[in-house]
C-alpha cells in the first residue's frame, strides 16, 4: 500500500483517500473531528506501568461500539510523551460498552494519546488525539540527532531516502541482526513494517504504510521496507518503524529533517549511539 495519512483518511474533510499525495494533512491535532471525540478516563495520572482507558464518543453522544478493522485490528493506539520518548503503539480491547482498555508504561511528563479509529457508518479512517499529564519529576530528553541508523537490542536499521514537504518520496528502512541482512521478516498486522511519523513541535500525526504486503508475491521479507510518505510541511519529524522478527515486535526511532538525505552511513556506523534506541513493549 502506499502512503496514506492515518490509514487513509486522517481527516476526509481535508482531503480524499490519496490527499496524502497532494500534501496530507496531519491527523491527531484534534480531540474532535467529523462529530467523534476521543474520551479519557482520567487525563491526570501517576506514573508507571497502569491501566488506561478510553472511548470514542460518537455523533450520537455514546460511545461507537462498531468499528471497520483497518490492518487487523479495530483501533490502532499510539502514546507518546511531547518530547517523542516513550513511543508505544498498542491494541486495545474493547468491551461491549465502547470502553477500551490497554496497558501502557508512563514516565513522568507531558503525554499525547492518539486513536487511529473508523468508526462504522463513518467514510473513511481519522486520528483523534487527547494530551495527558503524568505526574512526578519531568525530565525531558534533547531530540536524537539524524544519523539516519536506529539500533535496538541486536537490531540495526539503516534508513534511506529523502522526506520532502507536500510531495511523495520514497524512504527505504533497511533491517539488519549483529550485521547480517535480514531476510525472514514476519507479517505484523498484514505488512512487514508499520511506520509512523510524528511532526516535533505539535506531534502531528502520520501513520504511513509500505509499498506491498506480504503474500502478493512481489513483496520480500526483507531486508529492506519501501515506504512512500510525503510530509505535511517542512520541519523536522520524528518516525517510529515497528517491524517483527523472531516472534518479537521492536521499534527503531529516527529523526528526520525534510529534504535533507540520511547520511551517508554503513551498518557499524559509529554514532550510532546517538541515535537513542530501547525496546518497547507492545501489546
Amino acid at each position: 500500500m502506499t502512503n496514506h495519512a492515518g490509514h487513509g483518511q486522517t481527516d476526509h474533510s481535508a482531503h480524499g483517500a490519496h490527499g496524502a499525495h497532494g500534501g496530507a494533512q496531519p491527523g491527531g491535532l484534534s480531540v474532535s473531528a467529523n462529530g467523534y471525540t476521543i474520551e479519557l478516563d482520567s487525563t491526570i495520572r501517576t506514573a508507571g506501568v497502569q491501566q488506561v482507558s478510553f472511548r470514542v464518543i460518537g455523533p450520537d453522544g455514546r460511545p461507537v461500539t462498531e468499528f471497520v478493522p483497518e490492518h487487523e485490528k479495530e483501533l490502532h493506539f499510539i502514546a507518546v510523551r511531547r518530547d517523542t520518548a516513550g513511543f508505544q503503539h498498542v491494541h486495545p480491547v474493547r468491551d461491549e460498552k465502547g470502553t477500551w482498555s490497554v496497558e501502557l508504561a508512563l514516565e513522568p511528563g507531558d503525554w499525547r494519546f492518539f486513536a487511529d479509529v473508523h468508526p462504522a457508518g463513518h467514510d473513511g479512517t481519522m486520528t483523534l488525539g487527547i494530551d495527558a499529564a503524568v505526574a512526578g519529576h519531568y525530565d525531558p530528553r534533547p531530540l536524537p540527532e539524524a544519523t539516519g541508523i536506529a539500533r535496538t537490542g541486536a537490531y540495526t536499521v539503516a534508513l534511506d531516502g529523502k522526506l520532502l514537504p507536500g510531495e511523495a518520496s520514497e524512504l527505504t528502512l533497511t533491517v539488519s541482526k549483529d550485521g547480517r541482512p535480514v531476510t525472514d521478516l514476519q507479517p505484523y498486522l498484514a505488512a512487514y513494517g508499520h511506520l509512523v511519523a510524528l511532526r516535533v513541535g505539535d506531534l502531528g500525526y502520520l501513520h504511513v504504510h509500505p509499498e506491498g504486503e506480504p503474500g502478493d508475491g512481489v513483496t520480500a521479507p526483507g531486508p529492506g521496507i519501501a515506504f512512500m510518505a510525503v510530509a505535511p510541511t517542512a520541519g523536522t519529524y520524528r518516525l517510529f518503524l515497528d517491524f517483527q522478527h523472531d516472534g518479537v515486535v521492536r521499534t527503531a526511532e529516527f529523526t528526520v529533517r525534510t529534504g535533507e538525505a540520511a547520511p551517508e552511513h554503513g551498518i557499524h556506523d559509529d554514532h550510532v549511539h546517538h541515535a537513542h534506541q530501547g525496546h518497547h513493549a507492545h501489546h
